[in-house]
């Protein structure tokens, strides 16, 4: 079975490619009745589909899963057990998923890009949520210790009152981009050309 556009995608960090290739290979393969429940990458397909935030189609892979791979394959079930903390919002809980599993070195930087990614998104999340919050809870969805949600938090502006271990959140102003109509253009241009003649 011919794995390199997957293995190009993961060389190249192209991370947000590897649940369609997956798909794909694995429909090829299916049509042509080729048997590849043995040596399939599961751990590195529920990891795409987790990647792209698509938990639906890592719930229907899981399910797609012989038994005899969940139980033989422990980066299988590592894999998934992100994807069941993703379904029930257990914001720590995937960071703990994330943490407690030795990754296969194809899987590890698939890995630390999507907490990455996974953090930046419950910072946005926290930010466009909450004025004042408390440093625990930031940690708690930050997936860090309170000094390293503190430091975290300090770095992007947000203000830390110590004596009530809250942080005051700073919004980020909102540039919205002004869309240049060629007929608001014209009309100012015949304005201004009225104006001067």
């Amino acid at each position: 079975m011919d794995f390199s556009p997957l293995k190009e995608a993961i060389e190249a960090k192209s991370y947000e490619k590897i649940a369609d290739i997956c798909d794909e290979l694995m429909l090829q393969v299916t049509s042509q009745g080729i048997a590849y429940q043995e040596e399939w990458p599961y751990a590195i397909h529920l990891l795409g589909h987790i990647y792209v935030k698509d938990i639906n189609s890592a719930r229907f892979l899981w399910k797609l899963i012989p038994s005899n791979v969940k139980e033989n394959q422990l980066e299988v079930v590592a894999a998934w057990k992100i994807g069941q903390q993703l379904w029930l919002r257990d914001y720590a809980g995937v960071y703990e998923a994330i943490r407690v599993f030795n990754w296969s070195p194809e899987a590890q930087g698939l890995v630390n890009s999507f907490s990455e990614i996974y953090t930046n998104r419950m910072f946005q999340l926290l930010l466009s949520a909450y004025s004042t919050i408390s440093i625990k809870d930031t940690a708690l969805f930050l997936g860090m210790s309170e000094e390293d949600a503190t430091n975290y938090a300090a770095e992007q502006g947000w203000l830390v009152d110590s004596a009530s271990g809250m942080l005051i959140v700073k919004k980020q102003h909102v540039v919205k981009e002004q869309k240049l109509d060629h007929t608001k253009l014209q009309r100012l241009t015949e304005y201004v050309f009225h104006l001067e003649h």
